[in-house]
């Protein structure tokens, strides 16, 4: 006898390495879908904070006298990384009846559509993300 006990040995260490493989196998799904939403958690939250300033922007040329088209074009020019096919503009009181001392709203949605599918199947295919900002006009 060698003073060792019956569990070391050759067959020792292929039973070892079997069961790393296992575990592996069973870590490294859960270690990709965590990657993968905290990569898509940073898209959602970089788009919301976009839709945010493209939103206070336009709220912005909208007080200081500009026109629809002028608020429209400042939100597209900000929110430029995003599907701006996907951003709808809303201003209150439109173009024209907007007096000084008054308050001008501007409303910005935009659908955030998902890129990796596990978790678009998790939390749906896309999220409707919205920003309000109210100004005094000038």
């Amino acid at each position: 006898m060698t003073g060792r006990g019956p569990g070391f040995g050759p067959r020792r260490r292929r039973c070892e390495t079997g069961q790393a493989v296992v575990e592996l196998a069973l870590v490294v799904p859960v270690l990709v879908l965590l990657l993968l939403g905290i990569a898509e958690f940073g898209r959602l939250y970089g788009a919301y904070l976009t839709v945010e300033q493209a939103a206070r922007e336009g709220a912005r040329v909208a007080a200081l006298g500009g026109s629809d088209a002028q608020v429209t074009q400042t939100v597209d020019k900000v929110a430029s990384w995003l599907d701006t096919t996907k951003l709808t503009v809303q201003i209150t009181p439109p173009d024209g009846q907007r007096l000084a001392g008054q308050s001008v709203k501007v409303e910005v949605d935009y659908r955030f559509s998902f890129v990796a599918p596990v978790i678009s199947r998790l939390v749906g295919d896309s999220i409707l993300l919205h920003s309000t900002m109210i100004m005094r006009i000038e």
